[in-house]
């Protein structure tokens, strides 16, 4: 564990205070309510570019990019930051299968390669010190996205 710094608190404080702006909180509870696109064309239904659901999508991706960079690149310790993150971990899951077509249309293979880089580091470092975890996470996401589509009004 590295030595974390009263800067690198407070720019992890700054970009928790991000995330609690009342838009940003509004993007974070539609993505994680709605967004289960399995395609591009599925994400345009569901999302239609000028949406107020598409700038929700684009909002909270480019968020959690930002944040990556800024891991990756040092200005926070990263294990400082993952001990108190993880929703990049369900953003990146919403999104993952979608890259290789965002990254194909953009015609840049670099799109969202932060927040890649930055969930795979932080997998490796949960597995880690709790094995097991990631894949037990990903069956609660499972079992909760099925009992959500199920009820009155749900997907």
């Amino acid at each position: 564990m590295g030595d974390v710094t009263h800067e690198q608190a407070n720019l992890l404080l700054r970009l928790y205070e991000l995330r609690r702006e009342p838009r940003m909180r509004e993007a974070r509870e539609w993505f994680m309510r709605n967004f289960r696109p399995n395609s591009l064309e599925a994400m345009a239904t569901l999302a239609p570019p000028g949406s107020a659901a598409d700038a929700s999508v684009r909002m909270l991706i480019s968020y959690w990019e930002m944040a990556a960079s800024i891991v990756n690149r040092g200005l926070i310790d990263e294990e400082f930051f993952f001990e108190n993150t993880g929703e990049q971990w369900a953003v990146w899951g919403r999104i993952r299968s979608l890259v290789p077509a965002i990254r194909e249309r953009s015609m840049n293979p670099h799109q969202y390669g932060n927040l890649e880089k930055h969930v795979n580091r932080f997998e490796a470092w949960r597995e880690k010190r709790a094995p097991g975890s990631g894949e037990a996470l990903r069956r609660l996401m499972q079992m909760r996205q099925t009992s959500e589509a199920s009820k009155p009004g749900g997907d």
